[in-house]
């Protein structure tokens, strides 16, 4: 019998959104307080628009 939940990841873009996802709620869990924009820019490695 086929396990629908035993699903290997293979595809490399759905892994880097999952590695991405993983650490907001990382960082979000050990957050005191909401997240700036700034904060999640940083942790999803996301170059300031104005600054480019």
């Amino acid at each position: 019998m086929h396990d629908q939940f035993d699903v290997t990841l293979e595809d490399a873009d759905l892994l880097g959104e999952v590695e991405l996802t993983t650490n907001l709620i990382i960082a979000a869990s050990e957050a005191e307080e909401h997240l700036s924009p700034d904060q999640i820019d940083e942790i999803l490695g996301v170059a300031d628009a104005e600054s480019a």
